[in-house]
């Protein structure tokens, strides 16, 4: 199977998982550098979830590291099958972080009409969009993962069907 942009192994899932990385250990630093996120369930969510996402990130990021360096190709079913398992509940849970704390952000910034500590708002702020942005490239990656197990799949159903018929 040929290699595409972001499969394991590629200089461009490896950009993909150090943003991912980068982008969610910025969220937890915003976040974890104000004084009062821990009076916030979502808040100290988000900082659980985004701190699965930087262990998930960085494994990965050194595989594909490693199958660079190696120049092997990770195109196997069982591995493909856990990357996009993993890629799929770790981002479930990222979007469900960012937007649970995003909801809180906008109550406490703009609804309730003023934030008591500014400084920290603006670090609330901070922290989701980068939650977001760690999303959109985790998003990206779990996409390309499920893109290549499915084309496995096909192709595996396709060899079969010709070994049938001979």
């Amino acid at each position: 199977m040929k290699d595409f942009a972001g499969t394991p192994g590629t200089f461009t899932s490896l950009a993909l998982r150090i943003s991912q990385c980068i982008f969610a250990a910025g969220s937890i630093t915003a976040m974890a550098t104000t004084s009062n996120f821990f009076n916030f369930t979502a808040f100290c969510y988000l900082i659980a979830s985004m701190g699965l996402q930087v262990i998930w990130s960085f494994g990965l990021a050194l595989l594909d590291a490693y199958a660079l360096i190696r120049k092997k190709v990770l195109h196997n079913s069982i591995l493909v099958s856990l990357f996009v398992v993993g890629d799929w509940v770790t981002c479930t849970l990222s979007l469900a972080a960012a937007s649970a704390s995003a909801g809180i952000t906008m109550l406490l910034f703009h609804d309730v009409g003023h934030c008591n500590y500014y400084n920290e708002c603006q670090k609330y702020q901070m922290s989701v969009a980068l939650a977001f942005l760690s999303w959109i490239t985790l998003s990206v990656s779990s996409l390309i993962m499920l893109w290549l197990l499915s084309a496995g799949f096909l192709v595996f159903v396709f060899l079969r069907m010709i070994r049938s018929e001979i």
